[in-house]
């Protein structure tokens, strides 16, 4: 039987024929058939992936050296562009649309030799923390199927917690990894702001958006952002420089950072579970005594970062989102009430969007009117900057920033859709991140009393993500499966 544990030894296994490309696609095929009620996948593109790992079979026998990412199986949320393949954004208003080229992300994927195994289900365009914004209708965690899976990348967690393929793709504008794989019980990591092409990624908020990585081996994590990274001349945004990764080892006698920090203020939040709490704070006390210096840092702004965060991303995204009439392709009303063009966009808008992208767009589009621009965008600008300023002085002093990741642990199914308030602020711990354009990763160390997992957060400054993942490697290895008296 197949069996999948790294990247790593799936080479080492095909190299010495113990497995080939077609027993993995395989495997992970009959997991999809037999797990579709959990709903993560849009589309599967099973003759494909296999036709691909016979191929790649193939070519292995006739003397050719693999790729990098040779023969991974790997599924990429429904935001990102893999040419003449279906990509909806989890949308009516992009029904039956196809794409005409590769997201650059998803190119470089194919030429290190990957196998895409499908699309996966997410909120729709991305806009939500609980995948049952969908058209698709909600994915499920496999661990607690009454339970969310956490969005807006709920698709793409549940693939990986599942075995439903090997790593995944997400995008994260406010935690939109972080937080799933929170909920999930795997490792969800957004890098730095410009590490991945964001070219053919369907933009939600551009200045926010970052493509992430799941997975379950850091290792993975690692080699598929070696491979799909780097400068874009199609992404002005893209970093003109790759970031650099030295072979990461375990190597807790070295373990970095030695300076850690965190907010007291996010801490003693009211909105934090207090097992989570408790726990965190017993994480802190091994971290100490395991010989880290970590110390609170005063946080004064706390109560603004999530109300910045929806400020500038839902102008962002009215902005973004208004290409979207059913004029050229996508969801077109086969009646108006009137011949106006304006009666046509309004019922193509209507009807193709769901409510909690209209919400989002409205709202947008109210902060950057005339009457409102300098009281909301404005201010909202000006907190973004002061949060730059706050996370160059933090990282002036420590190396890594650690936080829980979610408040609580996975929402039952349906509780919160009629209050998207509560939603929003369950954002309180991730958005910081997508605000600074900073690396952040969330690590699954812990289990609640209620049976769900939980994970640290952990971000470092920009473009120190090897940094950050050798960090997390160090952390994985030596708490996995952190308890504490009272857990």
């Amino acid at each position: 039987m197949f069996i999948y544990t790294s990247l790593e030894k799936y080479h080492t296994d095909l190299l010495n024929g113990s497995t080939t490309c077609v027993d993995a696609v395989q495997y992970f095929l009959a997991r999809i058939h037999s797990h579709r009620h959990l709903n993560a996948f849009t589309s599967v593109y099973a003759e494909e992936a296999l036709a691909a790992a016979r191929r790649l079979d193939n070519r292995r026998a006739a003397g050719y050296a693999p790729g990098p990412l040779h023969g991974l199986v790997i599924g990429i949320k429904d935001v990102l562009c893999y040419k003449d393949h279906p990509v909806t954004a989890a949308s009516g208003i992009l029904k039956d649309f196809h794409s005409l080229y590769n997201a650059t992300a998803v190119g470089r994927l194919l030429e290190a030799e990957a196998i895409v195994i499908g699309h996966l289900n997410c909120d729709e365009f991305a806009m939500g923390s609980t995948n049952e914004n969908s058209i698709y209708g909600p994915v499920l965690n496999a661990l607690d199927e009454s339970k969310v899976p956490g969005g807006s990348s709920g698709g793409s967690a549940v693939a990986v917690q599942a075995d439903l393929c090997m790593v995944s793709l997400g995008s994260d504008t406010g935690g939109s990894v972080r937080q799933p794989a929170d909920f999930c019980g795997i490792i969800g990591y957004k890098p730095t702001y410009g590490a991945i092409s964001r070219y053919g990624l369907l933009a939600y908020a551009s200045s926010f958006d970052q493509i992430g990585i799941f997975g379950k081996v850091i290792g993975d994590l690692v080699k598929v952002l070696e491979t799909i990274g780097g400068p874009d001349e199609y992404d002005s945004t893209a970093l003109p420089k790759r970031l650099e990764f030295n072979t990461l080892s375990i190597n807790p006698s070295n373990t970095r950072p030695t300076r850690v920090a965190y907010f007291k203020e996010a801490i003693e939040h009211p909105s934090l579970d207090p097992e989570i709490r408790y726990t965190f704070l017993k994480f802190i006390d091994t971290l100490q005594q395991d010989g880290a210096v970590v110390e609170a840092v005063p946080f004064e702004y706390l109560d603004y970062i999530v109300p910045a965060y929806y400020v500038l991303t839902t102008a962002e995204a009215s902005s973004n989102l208004s290409r979207y009439d059913g004029v050229k392709y996508g969801y077109s009303a086969q009646s108006t009430p009137d011949y106006s063009l304006e009666a046509f966009y309004k019922k193509n808008r209507t009807d193709g969007f769901g409510k909690e992208v209209q919400r989002r767009i409205l709202l947008g589009t109210f902060v950057l009117s005339a009457g409102h621009y300098d009281a909301y965008f404005t201010k909202a600008q000006q907190v973004r900057q002061l949060l730059v300023e706050k996370t160059n002085a933090v990282f002036e002093q420590y190396d890594a920033l650690i936080l829980p990741t979610v408040p609580t642990t996975a929402f039952p199914l349906g509780s919160t859709m009629d209050d998207p308030i509560a939603v929003y602020l369950a954002d309180i711990y991730t958005v910081f991140a997508n605000l600074t354009g900073i690396p952040g990763i969330s690590l699954p160390l812990f289990r609640h009393s209620n049976g769900m997992p939980f994970g640290l957060q952990v971000m470092s400054d920009r473009n120190q993500d090897p940094l950050l993942l050798q960090l997390s490697l160090n952390w994985l290895t030596q708490y996995q499966g952190f308890t504490c008296a009272n857990n």
